[in-house]
């Protein structure tokens, strides 16, 4: 049984892939902490402030697991599960978004 990491950073796009739950979520909470921040953004006469943009979305995929991270672009990270509806993981207080996140997948049976 295997997880899959990809970091998607704007146009690139990395893989990895791990035998365990345990370093997947390693690897992802790597990928984020190096993660750097976005500027805002002007579209179609509409700024875009950095918190409201993902600088990089971090996925881990394994056998009932669709989960991530998004680090948006003033340097905070978000935690998510899910597949096709992402639902934010909040933080308990004095938890970090990797913690809560792990908390949230510790009940996730990964066996086949």
């Amino acid at each position: 049984m295997s997880f899959k990491v990809t970091v998607r950073r704007g146009p690139k796009v990395e893989h990895a892939e791990t035998a365990s739950l345990d370093g997947a979520l390693r690897l992802a909470e790597e990928h984020a902490r190096t993660s750097r921040g976005r500027e805002a953004v002007e579209f179609m006469s509409r700024r875009y402030e950095p918190a409201d943009l993902v600088a990089a979305r971090i996925e881990l995929k394994g056998p009932r697991v669709r989960a991530g991270l998004d680090v948006r672009g003033d340097g905070s990270v978000v935690a998510w599960t899910g597949r096709m509806r992402r639902a934010v993981v909040e933080p308990k207080p004095g938890e970090s978004p990797y913690a809560a996140l792990r908390r949230a997948l510790q009940s996730v049976k990964v066996e086949p």
